[in-house]
């Protein structure tokens, strides 16, 4: 009996020291390997972080624009975004695009109307903490001169457990004089997945403290955070913030209780009429998107920009 009670307490012992030595595990992936791979593959890049599939920077020749998708979640590994619906097929997911470009339309579907062509994706660094991703894109329409032509900077890490991050990195060049009448289609956007969104009892905040569609929309803020609750995992969503150094910074958001969210500053231009900008202008644009476990909260949304805006 004495040697029984022996073995049990030696066994609790041990289960005790392994519970201690494993580290936390986030939907599957061991805390420590954290590692982030891309690979281009054909017309898209793909993204792991350890051993996790997290994206695809997609620039197919059939497409409107460069996007990602699928964007998933470090906790439950589904997509925190959706990919275009019947009556928003306009919406990809993660992307960034813009209407009325000199005539154009840089982000609603009909390949006529003008595409963002990549012209240059690759890999630039892979296998460590981060993988950073760099493209070249020209606004192009038939039978016209391209108004604009960007490059991007893409750099994703995985700064915590449940934390996967892209920063988005963008200049714009105008090559002739450009003239962008109001509207509510411009920049960087995303659709969430319908089962996260306000009308599926989820929640969008901003970095004011307003929440939901009517009081968020054309407000102010620095940043936007929209999460939802599923099942089997709990909470999760994704976050846009915009960098202060940022142009029109902080910009309006766009926002819907059906899940879009989008700092969307051509809706309200300074002068009220139209945004325009002149042959030669740069404007740089830079975004960080936090793919997160649990609530605003949770996630400590506010404590990250305030050590983005520093950066």
């Amino acid at each position: 009996m004495k040697h029984l009670k022996l073995f049990a307490v030696a066994i609790a012992i041990l289960s005790t020291i392994t519970a201690v030595a494993q580290p936390p595990v986030a939907g599957g992936r061991p805390a420590e390997n954290r590692t982030v791979r891309a690979v281009k593959i054909g017309n898209r890049i793909d993204v792991n972080i350890g051993n996790l599939f997290f994206t695809s920077y997609r620039f197919e020749d059939d497409e409107k624009y460069p996007f990602f998708f699928p964007v998933n979640s470090p906790v439950s590994g589904a997509s925190v975004t959706s990919m275009r619906n019947g009556i928003y097929p306009h919406h990809s997911s993660l992307f960034f695009g813009c209407d009325r470009v000199n005539g154009g339309n840089y982000w609603q579907e009909g390949l006529d109307r003008g595409r963002i062509i990549s012209v240059g994706a690759r890999v630039l660094e892979t296998g460590g903490e981060r993988a950073v991703i760099e493209d070249e894109c020209i606004w192009k329409r038939p039978d016209a001169d391209a108004p604009v032509k960007d490059k991007r900077l893409i750099t994703i890490t995985s700064p915590s457990p449940n934390i996967f991050q892209i920063d988005f990195d963008i200049e714009m060049e105008m090559l002739m004089d450009v003239v962008i009448p109001v509207t509510n289609h411009s920049l960087f956007s995303v659709r969430m997945a319908e089962d996260l969104s306000v009308k599926q009892g989820g929640v969008m905040v901003n970095s004011e403290g307003q929440s939901g569609e009517k009081a968020t929309f054309g407000q102010r803020a620095a940043w936007m955070d929209f999460y939802g609750k599923r099942q089997s995992t709990g909470f999760e969503g994704i976050a846009i913030l915009q960098h202060p150094s940022n142009k029109w910074f902080p910009s309006p958001w766009f926002t819907r209780d059906y899940g879009f969210m989008s700092p969307t500053p051509m809706y309200w231009p300074e002068n009220g009429e139209a945004t325009s900008l002149k042959k030669g202008e740069k404007v740089k644009l830079r975004y960080r998107v936090i793919v997160h476990g649990g609530t605003t909260q949770d996630a400590a949304i506010s404590a990250a920009y305030e050590k983005y805006k520093g950066e």
